[in-house]
């Protein structure tokens, strides 16, 4: 039940926006009119509910004794969230892991004359080669020195001139 706040008192208030509150003779009902209002003026009463509509709970069903039909029931609801997880791993996971595995191994098998593509688009030949990096010589003279996982592809012999 909605109590009458100090918002819904009978002293005049200024009118403000659509919703106003309205005041009739002194000892008359308040009146609220708006475009929110069926009636053009619906009186304030005591049992008169602005914001908040009544909600009522429902009973739960009673538990059943069968034990698998509980148990069923339990992975009934799980079953779309593991389904997701399994679409997701064969979707993106295990592809994304497949790359990397391929990517490796390719850099592993990198040797001195190799052609390759470093990460910035720049085509040269490995001339050095140590533990992390690589010195690539991109011109007549002119060598760059980058890590190894930004090699992103090996061309093949006689591509890059």
């Amino acid at each position: 039940m909605l109590r009458r706040a100090a918002a819904f008192s009978r002293h005049p208030a200024p009118a403000r926006g659509r919703n106003v509150l309205r005041q009739g003779l002194p000892g008359a009902p308040l009146t609220i009119q708006g475009f929110f209002a069926a009636d053009p003026a619906p009186r304030l009463t005591e049992d008169f509910q602005v914001f908040i509509s009544q909600a009522f709970a429902q009973a739960a069903p009673a538990a059943t004794g069968g034990g698998a039909e509980s148990l069923f029931g339990s992975l009934g609801t799980l079953l779309p969230l593991v389904l997701m997880f399994v679409v997701l791993y064969f979707v993106m996971i295990r592809p994304q892991m497949k790359r990397q595995k391929e990517h490796k191994a390719m850099i592993d098998a990198l040797a001195k004359g190799d052609e390759v593509v470093i990460a910035g688009g720049v085509l040269g030949k490995v001339s050095k080669m140590g533990d992390s990096y690589l010195h690539i010589e991109v011109a007549g003279g002119v060598e760059i020195q980058v890590q190894r996982g930004s090699v992103v592809q090996v061309l093949p012999k006689g591509t890059f001139k």
